[in-house]
């Protein structure tokens, strides 16, 4: 019953990982500097990364692992594409939207943390959340920097 509930919580950061990985790769192609295009693309190479891992965990545990994004993510995902059409491919907008989803990936990792999970599973997880924080900590300067610039 434990790997049902850990093979359920490592599903679920796959597709965060996939949504972020995704979105990534839609921002990237919507923003205009290429110092923050080139930081969109290593975040998303970073998520399909984590994705394998977990994935690879899933497995281990006698699961099938997910493989693709959440229908959320893909709403999520969507609403950039809108997004950047109706505002010109403003990058302050996108790096709004690309930090409202590291937001959601953060989340899900917190909570994925607050599981009792097996030790192994438990290190991969921490050490995942530690750079997805990090991730989502230069998206919000971006973004800030961008809004100051903006305004």
């Amino acid at each position: 019953m434990a790997d049902d509930k850990t093979i359920s919580t490592l599903n679920t950061l796959i597709e965060t990982c996939k949504d972020g990985q995704e979105g990534f790769k839609q921002a990237a192609e919507g923003i205009q500097r290429s110092d923050v295009k080139s930081v969109f693309y290593e975040l998303g190479q970073q998520r399909a990364k984590f994705a394998g891992e977990l994935q690879g965990l899933v497995r281990e545990l006698g699961g099938d692992p997910e493989t693709t994004s959440s229908t959320a993510g893909a709403l999520h995902r969507g609403w950039i594409n809108i997004k950047s059409l109706v505002t010109g491919k403003d990058d302050a907008a996108i790096l709004n939207e690309a930090e409202r989803g590291e937001d959601v990936a953060k989340k899900a990792y917190k909570d994925a943390l607050a599981e009792t999970l097996p030790a192994n599973v438990m290190t991969v997880v921490q050490k995942q959340a530690t750079e997805v924080n990090a991730g989502h900590d230069k998206v919000r300067d971006l973004r800030d920097a961008a809004n100051a610039a903006a305004s």
